[in-house]
């Protein structure tokens, strides 16, 4: 279509022009918005940031920051987005001086020396600046008169007297400033004002997703208005890309050149995104973004609380999804060692119908799976109850926004002393994310004691078939998987005294 249109900055601009392979960024950058920059082209360090109008429910948005180096623009059709120069204005010869509270801190204190990355700052504190909870944790820390941290995993959060959640920003690099200045102007910040109209705007819902088709040079990109037409599509085009959040397609295009010839637009298909829980399991549509269900599920699987802070960064989970982290059918996926421990399954569908697979029989090699050609990954499904003692680690070069070099997750069911079942999920030892069986078998029925778990550690040790490579040494991950079994034992132990 011609017609595609993207509101930016409250103007509305043709986008017609931009083809299945233009980036967002590249798009806006055209426009004359170069505010947003290039930096790493792989969604890390957050110089092309921007904000972009998301659902909250049914009849309210959100302004949610993501990386626009990797989504393509036509993904944007109908869309609302928000840059660095949307926020404010600097003074000249025919504009008075409007800057956005977030621009007047980071000029005031500091937090901005060569520029190239504060845009991108700037957007991703403006996120933070209107996130709706921020209040409710501003008046808790005003009552407390002590800064307050995240509800959930609160050591990966770190909050100011403000309520304002430092790791909004995690995504973001900056070389130049030391990061104290752009942190004080983050904790100075007070609330938006009522009649300010980025927080009016989130009083009304985002806007609907836009069916949308474009061909260019023989590449096409579609986003789809039903299920119907996604099938139709995919069965008579197997080698289709799908898209949801871009955060691991996009780095194919911007890196390896990866040029798909047709491209599906997935994430605003409402099949795609409910989040059911239910008596005996929970159900994640695929196409979820990670933060959405951080906040739709609040809490009830502390397992994935546990996870979703480590995950990449806020920027990528404000987009990536389990669906795309398991379809890639990475051996180094932070998600699959998780769902494993969770003992999850899959639900794969097609035209002709679908079926539901566990999750440790889903993937077959290396970024392979038991997908078929014309079928999608369409929900996650985690059985009810939960055990009750779960652990994740990740063990990376960076606490923060990195690939594992290894990932381990418990999920533990004591009967008093005895265990009576559990379940460990690996990842970064193998081709492929793997049960820890032999050590599961080791732990059922032993006492839960210093002893057991100094023998299990031993054969944790041994599982997978790590290798040497730029991030850590087979000799490495095999201590790490010992050690965390170790480190869980020490962290659960106390419920076994509560028990004796």
């Amino acid at each position: 279509m011609d017609d595609s249109q993207i509101t930016v900055n409250g103007q509305l601009r043709d986008c017609g022009g931009a083809g299945p392979h233009t980036r967002l960024l590249d798009w806006l950058r055209t426009e004359g918005l170069t505010g947003a920059k290039e930096g790493c082209a792989e969604g890390e360090c957050g110089a092309c940031a921007v904000l972009v109008a998301r659902p909250d429910g049914a009849d309210r948005s959100r302004w949610t920051s993501i990386n626009a180096c990797l989504p393509p623009a036509l993904a944007f059709d109908g869309q609302e987005i928000v840059t660095a120069e949307g926020l404010g204005t600097a003074p000249g010869p025919c504009a008075e001086e409007a800057l956005h509270p977030v621009q007047r801190e980071m000029a005031d204190r500091g937090g901005a020396q060569c520029g190239y990355c504060t845009p991108g700052f700037i957007c991703s504190m403006a996120a933070e600046y209107y996130r709706p909870e921020r209040d409710a944790a501003r008046s808790s820390a005003a009552q407390t008169g002590t800064a307050v941290a995240g509800e959930e995993h609160a050591t990966d959060h770190e909050s100011g007297p403000n309520g304002f959640d430092l790791h909004a920003l995690s995504g973001n690099l900056c070389r130049c400033t030391g990061y104290r200045p752009i942190r004080d102007a983050a904790y100075a910040l007070g609330s938006p004002d009522g009649s300010d109209p980025l927080l009016v705007r989130q009083g009304g819902p985002a806007p609907a997703a836009r069916p949308t088709q474009k061909i260019v040079d023989g590449a096409r990109f579609v986003r789809p208005a039903a299920m119907e037409e996604l099938f139709d599509l995919l069965e008579q085009n197997p080698e289709a890309k799908l898209v949801a959040g871009a955060t691991d397609l996009g780095v194919e295009v911007n890196l390896r050149h990866t040029r798909p010839p047709l491209t599906l637009a997935i994430d605003r298909l409402e099949p795609l995104r409910m989040l059911e829980v239910g008596n005996d399991r929970i159900t994640i549509g695929s196409a979820l973004s990670l933060t959405e269900i951080d906040r739709g599920l609040a809490g009830r699987v502390p397992l994935l609380s546990q996870l979703f802070p480590q995950f990449a960064s806020p920027l990528i989970r404000n987009t990536a999804s389990l669906g795309g982290n398991l379809a890639t059918g990475s051996p180094i996926g932070d998600s699959a060692p998780a769902l494993l421990a969770l003992d999850a399954s899959v639900v794969l569908a097609s035209a002709s119908g679908e079926r539901e697979v566990a999750l440790a029989e889903y993937f077959t090699g290396y970024r392979q799976s038991v997908k078929k050609p014309g079928e999608l990954l369409r929900a996650v499904r985690i059985p009810l109850p939960l055990a009750e003692s779960t652990a994740f680690y990740k063990i990376a070069k960076r606490r923060f926004d990195d690939i594992s070099s290894v990932a381990v997750a418990f999920a533990m069911q004591l009967d008093g002393c005895t265990v009576s079942s559990i379940r460990i999920g690996v990842g970064g030892v193998a081709a492929t994310p793997i049960r820890a069986t032999r050590t599961e078998q080791s732990l059922a029925g032993q006492p839960w004691t210093p002893e057991t778990a100094e023998a299990a550690a031993a054969v944790m040790s041994a599982e997978g078939t790590p290798i040497d490579d730029l991030r850590a040494s087979a000799k490495y991950r095999s201590a790490m998987l010992g050690q965390a079994l170790l480190k869980f034992y020490a962290e659960t132990a106390s419920a076994v005294e509560v028990a004796r």
